[in-house]
């Protein structure tokens, strides 16, 4: 879908201009205190009511349009539409709220107000069958301004996003027709229109690193492997001139990373270790860091996992996918930031050769594991990903993954869990996370839950008993970035959808992109 922004001008001219433009579907968002009275509608309603020979005020008389955020009302085309001006096929309000209320809300309630309203326009706009469409907000708040307009461009892209449409190749029949949209088209006027034109640009940036994820997720493991993750990330490279790096499992020996190793060892499929470098800032910056772990496919090794849907343990790379994604968008953005991608990538599998619980390993810091779980895999991969991490002298490393069962169980599908000792990182992050209502929840990392974690054998254990799972996992990973600012966000229970609707959602790539645009 093509997305732009067209100046109209102010006022009364401005509103003349869009109501000529010649369009699939005219959308207004508009204020909730110009609907108080369906006798004497107030601002832009006024003049499309004029415009549409009463049947506003009607829908505002029979109850079909309120006040109330996220109230909307969808009205086809008359022939006298144009002979009064009004120039769309059809018209589609939505309300944004009466001010006096919004004014009430704090912040991250506001915010999520606006996406409400904003999710509930584009589904409406996406279910027509119009081809192009003019979006009007009847007022912005320079404070709500760009990240409207941010949301409502990545919204409308995610709604797009159809996998069987991209990947045809895996039906014998063609895939569903999905919306006919194919043009978006923001008005603004001259003072706003080089600032929207950014968040335009940063929005589709940001969907389009969320379709690769989506792309990334929703692909069968027998073709999404550690080596098919690896070719993604040098396209990457070569389409936005990233530096790439890619070891294999003799360079991963080498480096001793003897937690990876255990896990990739009963596949026969090759581990990949992959490290992206995007140079964005200057040579004397320290970069971000962003780990994600790529699991391609999680039996749980000898530890198996139950047969009932581990179909889905496909989705076991989406931290890694998530991180593809978010290179993707600051690639096509050009963000004057320096950015390291950090992927250990691998299978695991049951097998003769495969790890066993009670085995003792020994990681690339130097401490030891006794494993008592094989399926608590993905921190093994992720404990050597942070050592070697530290070479690169970071300013801050997030690490991102599909870690525990427990994360789904205590937040479920609405917040990643976000695990942290350093406040301004977290803070950061929940901020990023309100602003692209890609929402995070930050849990404890108390040392009186490191005590689950002895081992009677090895430095620590990989796992810590049923009892806060989530938060164990986390303070085991933790034990490896004691020399650099860190995070983890456990995305477990955010990364996929199951079900009728299952496939992968494409978070956090929002909210990493909204935290390293900040």
């Amino acid at each position: 879908m093509e997305c732009s922004t067209k100046i109209f001008g102010e006022g009364t001219l401005g509103l003349k201009a869009q109501m000529a433009t010649a369009t699939g579907c005219l959308v207004v968002a508009f204020k909730g205190e110009n609907i108080q009275n369906p006798k004497k509608l107030g601002g832009v309603l006024n003049a499309l009511n004029l415009a549409t020979h009463g049947a506003v005020a009607k829908a505002v008389a029979m109850g079909d349009l309120e006040a109330k955020s996220g109230s909307s009302l969808l009205l086809s085309a008359t022939d006298a539409w144009a002979a009064a001006g009004l120039k769309a096929e059809r018209l589609l309000l939505i309300s944004m709220g009466e001010e006096s209320k919004v004014s009430k809300k704090t912040e991250k309630s506001h915010i999520a107000d606006v996406a409400k309203w904003l999710q509930v326009g584009v589904k409406a706009l996406v279910a027509t069958q119009a081809k192009d469409a003019l979006w009007v907000f009847e007022e912005f708040s320079a404070k709500d301004a760009l990240s409207q307009v941010r949301l409502l461009t990545q919204f409308a892209k995610e709604q797009l996003y159809k996998f069987g449409a991209r990947h045809p190749q895996f039906k014998t029949k063609p895939a569903e027709k999905g919306s006919k949209l194919v043009k978006l088209t923001i008005a603004s006027d001259a003072k706003n229109n080089k600032a929207l034109q950014k968040a335009v640009a940063e929005g589709i940036a940001i969907s389009n690193g969320m379709d690769l994820t989506k792309d990334l997720g929703n692909l069968p493991p027998n073709i999404c492997t550690p080596s098919y993750l690896a070719q993604t990330a040098k396209k990457l490279a070569k389409d936005f001139g990233f530096k790439a790096e890619i070891l294999g499992h003799k360079e991963i020996e080498t480096l001793k990373m003897g937690a990876f190793l255990a896990v990739t060892q009963g596949s026969v499929a090759p581990p990949q270790f992959i490290v992206l470098r995007h140079n964005g800032g200057s040579a004397k910056e320290a970069p971000i860091v962003l780990v994600g772990k790529g699991i391609t496919f999680d039996t749980g090794g000898i530890s198996l996992k139950p047969g009932e849907g581990m179909d889905e343990m496909k989705y076991d790379m989406c931290g890694a996918a998530s991180v593809l994604g978010t290179m993707r968008a600051i690639g096509e953005l050009k963000l004057k930031r320096n950015v390291i991608a950090v992927i250990p990538t691998c299978e695991n599998m049951p097998s003769g050769h495969a790890t066993r619980p009670g085995d003792i390993v020994t990681s690339m810091s130097g401490q030891t594991i006794e494993i008592l779980n094989t399926d608590a895999e993905g921190r093994l991969i992720l404990c050597d990903a942070l050592t070697y991490v530290e070479r690169f002298k970071p300013a801050a490393v997030i690490d991102i993954a599909t870690l525990t069962g427990a994360c789904v169980i205590a937040l479920g599908a609405v917040h990643s869990g976000l695990f942290s000792g350093d406040d301004a990182l977290a803070e950061d992050l929940l901020s990023a996370g309100r602003q692209s209502q890609d929402t995070v929840w930050r849990m404890p990392l108390d040392q009186a839950y490191h005590d689950q974690l002895k081992s009677n054998f090895a430095d620590m254990a990989n796992i810590g008993g049923r009892p806060a799972g989530s938060v164990t996992a986390a303070c085991f990973l933790s034990k490896y970035t004691e020399k650099y600012t860190w995070a983890h966000l456990d995305i477990a229970g955010t990364a996929w959808k199951s079900g009728a609707a299952k496939g992968a959602t494409g978070r956090p790539v929002p909210l990493l992109v909204n935290y390293l645009l900040a």
